[in-house]
């Protein structure tokens, strides 16, 4: 099911499965500029990532002595998500624990999705509960797409990436063929802001990001200062990404957590880098997205 949220700026089209985003239309002019889920490039537009970001070592987890198999980035991005409440200018989803969910994560849970809209910004809040008696590991991502560049006029060499204040961010290698974290780290650059964009910048996967101190991190058109900026504080990992060769799209993704580690256990409650969430307890966070463009 679809559901259409707009204000004064902006047209936003979000649907049921996967609380995804499928749409962000300027209203002014009827640009779209989010990436349009093309399958023969990338056939998503910006799923959310739970309860687990990347891969699992061998595609599976232990708990309590039981296998469960797992995809890469979790099963909230596959799942229908319910209606909770619906305004002109908002919209609230739900996935809760069900039978087919505890086959594959044993956790009693709800996932609230909330989209917002003021003036040309979008919120995408998250709460996750724990409804269980145990305490609940998991890690959450977002991972949108923004259509770049952002016009027929300009080419991928008329962009950056580029972080509000100057950065020296740590790199953290995950292995090209399996995904998992390597445990090797190293500068992308130092004292730097910008990150020229090109084809093929992507061609090895995915960067991550840690260590950042920045607030935004943001797509930028140099020639006319037009911009899509993510807010990206207080989010251990933040990622670039896109699609092998031409470049049709950007992803910024902050995240917390990881993929499994090479040498990981497998044993969910010893997986690093997760969100602990005691019984009867809540989390929160939060996207925001700016559109100056």
């Amino acid at each position: 099911m679809e559901f259409i949220i707009e204000n004064e700026a902006l047209r936003v089209k979000v649907q049921s499965k996967g609380a995804e985003l499928h749409s962000i239309v300027k209203k002014e002019t009827g640009e779209e500029m989010l990436w349009q889920a093309d399958p023969e490039v990338w056939g998503r537009h910006a799923p959310i990532l739970f309860p687990y970001c990347g891969r699992l070592k061998n595609g599976t987890f232990t708990h309590k002595d039981v296998v469960y198999e797992g995809g890469q980035h979790g099963f909230a991005r596959d799942f229908e998500h319910s209606l909770v409440d619906q305004q002109p200018d908002s919209v609230t989803l739900c996935l809760e624990a069900n039978a087919r969910t505890m086959e594959i994560y044993p956790f009693a849970f709800k996932l609230f999705s909330t989209y917002r809209l003021e003036g040309s910004v979008l919120h995408h809040e998250i709460r996750v509960e724990n409804d269980g008696n145990e305490d609940m590991p998991f890690s959450f991502g977002y991972h949108p797409a923004f259509l770049c560049p952002f016009d027929a006029q300009h080419k991928p060499e008329d962009y950056v990436l580029r972080f509000d204040t100057p950065e020296t961010p740590e790199v953290i290698v995950t292995g090209e063929n399996d995904g998992l974290v390597t445990g090797e780290r190293y500068a992308y650059f130092e004292n730097q802001t910008d990150i020229p964009v090109h084809d093929g910048m992507f061609d090895h996967d995915s960067v991550c990001f840690s260590g950042l101190k920045s607030k935004t991190f943001s797509i930028v058109e140099k020639d006319t200062g037009r911009s899509v900026s993510v807010n990206i504080e207080n989010f251990p990992y933040v990622l670039m990404w896109s699609a092998k060769g031409a470049i049709r799209y950007l992803c910024i993704e902050p995240w917390h957590g990881l993929p499994d580690a090479r040498d990981a256990s497998g044993v969910w409650t010893e997986k690093s880098d997760t969100v602990v969430l005691a019984p009867e307890s809540k989390w929160e966070t939060a996207l925001v997205v700016t559109f100056a463009r």
